[in-house]
């Protein structure tokens, strides 16, 4: 997955986090809602790495995604 791959990939789940947001929440859009921003975090967290490495020389393929219970604990 590429950087523009990502981008596209952190939109849909932007759209549907929005889309579940502005509709009467269900016990289940809840989940959902807390499923996308897991998601999020970690495409979010993966584009870092990828920049990241490509700025320090290295090859941004070579990132890879963390678990979402360490981008999780990350503070913004």
């Amino acid at each position: 997955m590429d950087n523009q791959d990502l981008l596209e990939r952190i939109q849909s789940l932007v759209e549907e986090e929005h889309r579940l947001r502005d509709s009467e929440g269900s016990e289940n859009d809840a989940a959902r809602l807390a499923q996308l921003e897991a998601q999020l975090d970690q495409c979010w967290d993966l584009l870092r790495q990828r920049r990241a490495k490509k700025d320090a020389g290295g090859n941004p393929d070579d990132a890879e995604p963390r678990p979402v219970s360490e981008v999780e604990g990350y503070r913004q």
